[in-house]
C-alpha cells in the first residue's frame, strides 16, 4: 500500500444513496478515509477524500460504476488552531505566489489539505515550506509547535 496521500474526487449523482454508494465501494475495496468531505452545488455533488492507495479507490470507484473520477496530488499544511486568521494568511500567500486553490479541507489529524493545478503545486509547496509548520503525523502526535506568524 501507498503511503503518498492522494485527493479522490468523484462526481456523484445528487440522489439519496449516492454517499452510501461511494462508502460501500471504497470500505468493500480496502480505501480507508483519511478526511475529505462532499458538497452539492446546483444538482452536483462532487466528494473529495484523502486517501493512501489512489489507484485502488479509483478501481472502486469505476468497478461501481462511480463517477466521472480522478485522483490527484495534493499539498499539506499546518495551521495553528489557537490563532485567528491562519487560514486567511496562508491562503493570502498562495495567492500572491498566482496559486489558485481549487479545493481545501482538512485531514482526521487536523493537517490542511490543498488540492492545487498541476501547474501551481510547485508554488504551493514552496509557500507552505516557507510557512513554517510542521504536520501532524497520521498517529496524531504533534512534531513540533507551530512557528509563529
Amino acid at each position: 500500500m501507498s503511503t503518498h496521500l492522494r485527493d479522490l474526487e468523484v462526481h456523484l449523482p445528487d440522489r439519496p444513496g449516492a454517499l452510501a454508494d461511494l462508502g460501500q465501494a471504497l470500505g468493500a475495496a480496502g480505501v480507508s478515509l483519511e478526511g475529505g468531505s462532499v458538497f452539492t452545488v446546483d444538482g452536483r455533488a462532487v466528494a473529495h477524500y484523502l486517501v493512501h492507495d489512489g489507484a485502488r479507490a479509483l478501481r472502486s470507484v469505476s468497478t461501481a460504476g462511480l463517477g466521472p473520477a480522478v485522483v490527484r496530488d495534493v499539498v499539506l499544511a499546518r495551521l495553528d488552531q489557537e490563532v485567528p486568521g491562519q487560514l486567511g494568511t496562508l491562503a493570502r500567500r498562495l495567492g500572491d505566489a498566482g496559486v489558485n486553490v481549487l479545493v481545501q479541507y482538512s485531514d482526521h489529524v487536523g493537517n490542511l489539505v490543498l488540492l492545487v493545478a498541476d501547474d501551481d503545486a510547485a508554488a504551493a509547496r514552496e509557500v507552505v515550506a516557507a510557512w513554517g509548520r510542521r504536520l501532524t503525523p497520521r498517529d496524531g502526535t504533534a512534531t513540533a509547535r507551530p512557528a509563529s506568524t
